[in-house]
C-alpha cells in the first residue's frame, strides 16, 4: 500500500475528451487515439511540478464488444508512452469497463473509481483533489468525495455547457486541460 499522499497534489483526469479527442462513435483503438493538442505536455507539467495523476474513465465500449481489454490496453500503453517521453508519469488509471444498464458502482456518476483511487492512496476522502473532465457526470462522480471540480471545453464539454443543466457549486471551467495546468503550476 503506497503512503499517504497529500491530496492538494493528486488530480483525477477523465481521459476521452480532456486528454484524447472523444467521439460519439467511440475511440476504437490506439491508432483513433489522438492526443488534444498540448494534453500530454500538460500531464508531464503537473508530474513534474510534484503531482500524482490519476485517470478514471468510463468504458462502455468494452461491454458493447467495440473493442477488447487488449485494445484497451494499447491505447493507455500509447498514452503512457507518449506521457513518459514528455517526461512525465500517470499513477494509476481506473476503467469502468460497463455498459450504462450494468448496475455497477464504478460508472460515472457513480463514484467507485474515485473510491478505489482514494483507498490506493489511503485518502479517508478526496476533499482538495482537482477532478478535470469534460461532461458532468465526470464532475458528480468527484463531487461525491468532495472532490474540487474542474470542467473543460474540449470533447463534450461546449455541450454540457450549452445543455443548461446545474453544474457542481465551484467548478471553475477552462478551455482545456492545458490551460487548467498553466493556471495551477
Amino acid at each position: 500500500m503506497p503512503a499517504k499522499i497529500d491530496p492538494k497534489k493528486l488530480i483525477i483526469l477523465d481521459r476521452d475528451g480532456v486528454i484524447n479527442q472523444d467521439s460519439d462513435d467511440y475511440v476504437k483503438s490506439a491508432e483513433e487515439w489522438i492526443p488534444i493538442p498540448g494534453s500530454i505536455e500538460a500531464i508531464a507539467k503537473l508530474y513534474k511540478n510534484g503531482y500524482t495523476i490519476c485517470i478514471a474513465t468510463n468504458q462502455s465500449g468494452l461491454a458493447r464488444g467495440y473493442f477488447s481489454t487488449s485494445t484497451l490496453d494499447a491505447m493507455h500503453a500509447k498514452l503512457n508512452g507518449l506521457v513518459e517521453a514528455a517526461g512525465g508519469r500517470i499513477h494509476s488509471i481506473e476503467f469502468c469497463p460497463h455498459g450504462p444498464d450494468d448496475n455497477c458502482e464504478c460508472r460515472k456518476p457513480l463514484p467507485g473509481m474515485f473510491k478505489s483511487i482514494a483507498d490506493k492512496f489511503n485518502l479517508a476522502d478526496l476533499t482538495g483533489v482537482y477532478t478535470v473532465g469534460d461532461s458532468l457526470r465526470d464532475l458528480q462522480a468527484g463531487k461525491q468525495l468532495n472532490c474540487s471540480t474542474v470542467l473543460v471545453k474540449t470533447g463534450k464539454g461546449v455541450r454540457t455547457i450549452q445543455s443548461g443543466k446545474q453544474l457542481p457549486e465551484g467548478t471553475a471551467i477552462y478551455n482545456d486541460l492545458s490551460e487548467f495546468v498553466s493556471a495551477m503550476v
